[in-house]
């Protein structure tokens, strides 16, 4: 190659480069139409408690549907340090992934909390129709942990042993 064909090479290399970037300053996106797009923010979001529950155990924010009817439902969960749920099973698959913190969960109808395993922020649990199990945040850890979850309702939450609460301390 002559130095004249690789200067041509390295001109058109240099303009075929630009091309996107000439492009992206003269298109405009279309604004978010916040009816297409529905974003609420940390603040915005509605954590309710359960009053039949201690206070500062567990805490609920629905984001789409409702567990308890038929349908596909979207809801967080906010474990705090200290509680856990007896043991318990639900009538229909549910698919968790934890958002925060550290969860602990164990499966089958004992409790024992000792035997419960962390599940780290960015994991994935799936939790089988009709089998057992209990989950919480172990006392003296540092941080609630949320859980975001979605199913098909409703759920028929069944506890393993109803003389007992379902949420406890632990």
């Amino acid at each position: 190659m002559t130095q004249t064909t690789l200067r041509r090479d390295a001109l058109l290399a240099a303009l075929v480069s630009a091309l996107p970037i000439g492009f992206v300053k003269s298109a405009a996106a279309s604004p978010l139409d916040p009816s297409q797009t529905i974003i609420r923010k940390p603040g915005e979001l509605q954590w309710k408690s359960n009053p039949a529950f201690p206070e500062r155990s567990v805490d609920n924010c629905l984001l789409a549907g409702d567990p308890t009817k038929a349908g596909l439902y979207y809801t967080l969960i906010r474990w705090w340090p200290g509680f856990m749920s007896a043991p318990h099973h639900y009538g229909t698959d549910r698919y968790c992934v934890v958002v925060s913190g550290t969860w602990w969960c164990n499966s089958g109808a004992d409790f024992d909390p000792a035997a419960c395993v962390p599940v780290a922020a960015g994991s994935f649990v799936h939790r089988v129709a009709g089998t057992p199990h209990y989950d919480g945040v172990i006392r003296g850890h540092p941080e609630p942990a949320v859980i975001a979850i979605c199913g098909i309702g409703p759920v028929n939450l069944a506890v393993v042993d109803p003389s007992r609460p379902l949420v406890r301390r632990v």
